[in-house]
């Protein structure tokens, strides 16, 4: 059988040689080839090998993205060479390989242990940290199917405590009542939101202040908030501060019909449109989003029926 750890390897090597000299992805292919037939050895799976790297290179910019969003204070230039590329290559196997094929948990393990091998004291913790964090959002696939192995963790209610708030935002224009979403590099359409009084210059800000300036730095628009509309709490991970929990608090907002703009920096974020209420049916949502719009358009809805 061929070794594809070993494949994995020599990838990485290639793809740290891509990245710290800039060659072309063309380059990069005869790279590979003189990798796998200086450390590959006869064993090796080259199929393996060259469909790795073109899907990284091709992905390389979600990927980064996704980067971003999962270790916001890290900029992908403050992280050491290795561990970038071996965050590339375990996220592109997690996000887009066939999982009949590389399971999430065997990807995560493969990154990991090459950070082991290759990076520094921490680059083992770092890599886990990151990959750890993005197997959550994108909902633990394959956890039912892992063993029950014990393990230490730390209790629910020790965790740090992070507040944030978002908002259900909605206008009205032409007689429609209309949604403005936000859309992620995991290919979801979310609510917009982000921290409060994370800034020690506004520790003291309110839910509803921090939600309303938070709206206008991520979509670029005024809000005016109407009522709460739901709450929900999760379990999120830092790549060195461990696990963590998110409280996030919810509103119902009202807005003018303007055209939206994705602030930059943002990371984690690739776009934001209005969307008309019988369109959002067909949209890919959280599972933890879904009460929280239902509830909203119920909301909007019966208002619209109540003014008939």
């Amino acid at each position: 059988m061929a070794n594809r750890h070993l494949a994995r390897s020599v990838v990485l090597q290639t793809l740290f040689e891509w990245d710290t000299t800039g060659v072309s992805a063309k380059e990069a292919e005869t790279i590979l080839a003189r990798n796998a037939a200086e450390f590959g050895g006869e064993d090796v799976d080259h199929p393996f090998m060259d469909s790795l790297l073109s899907g990284v290179l091709a992905k390389k910019e979600d990927i980064d993205l996704v980067i971003a969003k999962a270790a916001p204070e890290w900029p992908l230039e403050r992280i050491a060479p290795v561990d970038r590329n071996i965050l590339r290559l375990g996220l592109y196997e997690l996000l887009f390989a066939d999982r009949a094929q590389v399971p999430a948990k065997v990807a995560i393990n493969e990154a990991i242990e090459l950070a082991k091998t290759f990076g520094g004291d921490s680059s083992g913790r770092f890599v886990n940290g990151v990959l750890g964090a993005v197997y959550k959002e994108l909902g633990e696939p394959g956890k039912d199917e892992q063993s029950n192995k014990k393990s230490s963790k730390m209790k629910y209610e020790d965790m740090p405590l992070q507040r944030l708030g978002g908002a259900v935002v909605y206008c009205k224009h032409d007689g429609q009542y209309y949604l403005a979403l936000v859309h992620d590099v995991f290919g979801h359409w979310t609510l917009s939101k982000g921290k409060i009084g994370d800034n020690p210059a506004i520790a003291d800000e309110t839910a509803e202040q921090g939600t309303i300036r938070e709206i206008k730095e991520e979509m670029g628009i005024d809000i005016v908030i109407e009522e709460k509309i739901g709450e929900n709490e999760y379990v999120a991970s830092h790549p060195e501060r461990g696990k963590y929990r998110k409280h996030v608090i919810y509103f119902l907002a009202k807005a003018e019909f303007e055209p939206l703009q994705l602030q930059k920096g943002k990371g984690g974020l690739d776009d934001t449109k209005w969307f008309r209420l019988q369109d959002i049916v067909d949209l890919n949502f959280y599972d933890d989003m879904l009460p929280i719009v239902t509830a909203a358009v119920q909301k909007l809805l019966d208002r619209s029926s109540s003014t008939k």
